[in-house]
């Protein structure tokens, strides 16, 4: 099992926790939404919940329930600007399709 944070990911993600003042980590999960079936769901952490798996690179936790952990497994999380825009981009070997307009995914 793994979840894997580029440089650039846990740059960002380090700077908006301090900014924030708290939180242990990034929590990534998935819900039901859009025309494939899932999007991924991205929060700050405060405390960790029992079924939590914790994942860490260059210092910095991605807490996973166990509930959405076959969704994101081996999946790359990554921090890009590209022109004037900057977003959290996500390579996931579990997905199979995309929607159109890229705002979910569906896994087998």
């Amino acid at each position: 099992m793994s979840v894997i944070l580029t440089q650039n990911a846990a740059l960002q993600i380090t700077k908006q926790l301090d900014k924030r003042g708290k939180g242990i980590g990034l929590k990534l999960g998935v819900k039901k939404s859009g025309c494939s079936g899932y999007a991924y769901v991205l929060n700050y952490a405060d405390e960790l919940q029992s079924d939590d798996k914790i994942f860490e690179n260059f210092g910095v936790k991605v807490i996973v329930s166990s509930v959405d952990l076959e969704f994101v497994d081996g999946i790359q999380l990554d921090y890009r600007r590209e022109g004037i825009n900057a977003a959290f981009k996500f390579d996931n070997p579990n997905v199979k399709g995309t929607c159109g307009c890229g705002e979910s995914f569906s896994v087998n």
